[in-house]
């Protein structure tokens, strides 16, 4: 999913922007027609995934005309939802959804928890967090509520250790103790995999990185616990639209026990149903 976050580049703006406004006629009537079909944006991996499986094996019987809108940002998918131009969306937490609404204004709700994506931390250089050298330089998303996220993964296995009382917007400036004297690189969140060549190590949300390759279950060299997690990914929407029957019928599909299955095994512990 946050979990975020700038647009990727300028380019990537515009181009999605455009995107929205070619289809905003068919969007605007997803959103308010019920009979139309239930036009969803999400992130490719694994929320599009997911939801092309339901799609491709489920929908139909279940009596829902469902259409995936992939978005490699996290910022359209809900100014989308909020205007219209889709009926809901799927690729965030809670924290990450509280802030957006607190600083946008926008009216996003949650709908279903459908699964988990651990955060952890990756390296090219090394294969161990011991193995860090004193001066380090670790990549971190750059909103708000990952940056912290990330913040409290390396807290958590004692890498660094946070301020007392940190909460969801923790910046390195809030670190009380860094003993190796690490640096931190502050990138949108999508370029966390890609600068692992150029930093000692990153640390990637899970969407980004089962899209880089990497297995969060094998390859992080330390991985946030599922354990009273708060960062489950679920579908949200306008607030007011939790009651489309659309919206209903793909909630129960997406904690069936077939989506449980597929995610099970597809992704093999690298993404985690929270249902």
């Amino acid at each position: 999913m946050r979990n975020a976050i700038k647009l990727t580049t300028v380019l990537a703006a515009g181009a999605l922007t455009f995107g929205l406004s070619a289809c905003g006629s068919s969007g605007s009537d997803s959103a308010s027609d019920a009979s139309g079909p239930l036009v969803v944006a999400a992130s490719p991996t694994p929320h599009a995934e997911i939801l092309n499986y339901v799609k491709e094996n489920l929908a139909k019987k279940a009596g829902l005309d469902l259409e995936v809108r992939e978005f490699t940002d996290y910022v359209t998918p809900n100014t989308a939802t909020e205007d219209g131009s889709v009926g809901a969306n799927y690729f965030q937490n809670q924290p990450y959804l509280d802030d957006f609404n607190k600083k946008r204004g926008t009216h996003i709700v949650p709908v279903v928890t459908v699964h988990l994506e651990p955060l952890g931390l990756y390296s090219h250089k090394v294969k161990s967090t011991d193995a860090l050298k004193s001066g380090a330089t670790i990549a971190v998303p750059n909103d708000s509520v990952n940056e912290a996220r990330a913040l409290k993964l390396l807290d958590a296995n004692g890498i660094i250790t946070l301020k007392d009382g940190v909460g969801n917007e923790a910046t390195p400036s809030d670190i009380a103790k860094n003993p190796k004297n690490l640096t931190f690189k502050e990138l949108e969140a999508a370029q966390t995999p890609r600068s692992l060549d150029d930093v000692d190590a990153a640390v990637v949300n899970g969407n980004y990185a089962i899209e880089a390759d990497l297995k969060p279950a094998t390859d992080a060299l330390v991985l946030e616990s599922a354990k009273n997690n708060p960062y489950g990914n679920f579908l949200a929407v306008k607030d007011g639209n939790e009651d489309d029957p659309r919206v209903k019928k793909l909630a129960k599909l997406l904690t069936s026990a077939e989506v449980k299955k597929f995610i099970e095994d597809k992704y093999a512990g690298s993404v985690l149903a929270s249902f």
